[in-house]
């Protein structure tokens, strides 16, 4: 399975790349749109689950149950830490906010943990996150193979949207300067550790590792270094990747604290 992804900045075009893919290429239960608040006026045409924490486990249930006997048609609503309110249309959106952390992710039970995370950019969640804090729409498609990932990506383009990896540079580029005083501070060559650095920055804002401690994932990490010296041998690559993943993880404190603060 392959997940395309588009990122628009208006919402109306994303709701029309939605319904061109469901009516060509895509079925309904393969495609989520994610949009910041609830104001579209199409979106709001369908049955809405509203729900935040706690008490968002019947809630998430209910959609699921519902969705069973609209053939994979669903509206959720939740709450990201650090964005605010989000709707997903499709019911593989509840998958894709709870590894946001809006806290649904077993109250949907077997059914979502089996049939709907299967797919999902755990990796991608982070640029989907700063998208929809700068007010902009996300669609996320299911493709079988890479024909049809290369259609949905066509039709996502036509349609006018940046593509994630587009989306990832410029969430790069917004921090960049930035992080690169802050690695000056340390004595370091931000030119050469760059890309090391911003991999350790990255990993910490991957869906599985937030919010844990340390030592929870050090294994982890460890590995990850290990496999990227020996993909560069000839770099220091620990010193930034580690010091890139600290920054990260301050980088996402903020809403972790969030999300305690809202349980």
């Amino acid at each position: 399975m392959r997940t395309v992804t588009g990122v628009f900045t208006s919402q109306s075009d994303a709701e029309r790349a939605v319904r061109r893919l469901r009516s060509e290429i895509v079925p309904s239960g393969k495609i989520t749109l994610l949009t910041p608040g609830n104001t579209g006026k199409e979106l709001e045409k369908l049955p809405v689950v509203t729900a935040e924490q706690p008490g968002m486990g019947k809630a998430i249930g209910a959609l699921v149950g519902a969705a069973a006997g609209m053939s994979g048609e669903g509206l959720l609503f939740a709450i990201i830490p650090g964005i605010g309110p989000v709707t997903a249309l499709g019911i593989y959106g509840a998958a894709i906010l709870a590894a946001a952390g809006a806290g649904i992710g077993a109250a949907a039970g077997g059914r979502l943990e089996n049939s709907m995370t299967e797919g999902i950019p755990e990796d991608e969640i982070f640029v989907y996150e700063d998208a929809l804090r700068k007010g902009r729409s996300v669609v996320v498609a299911l493709a079988p193979d890479e024909k049809e990932a290369s259609q949905i990506r066509e039709t996502l383009h036509a349609e006018g949207a940046e593509s994630v990896d587009a989306a990832r540079e410029e969430w790069w580029i917004g921090l960049r300067s930035a992080e690169q005083e802050h690695y000056l501070q340390y004595g370091g060559d931000f030119s050469n550790d760059e890309k090391y650095y911003r991999r350790g920055f990255e990993a910490a804002l991957h869906a599985r590792h937030r919010c844990q401690e340390f030592d929870q994932i050090s294994a982890e990490m460890d590995r990850a270094v290990e496999d990227l010296q020996r993909q560069h041998p000839e770099a220091n690559v620990a010193e930034p990747f580690s010091r890139g993943y600290q920054r990260g993880r301050e980088y996402y404190a903020r809403f972790c604290r969030d999300q305690s603060k809202a349980a």
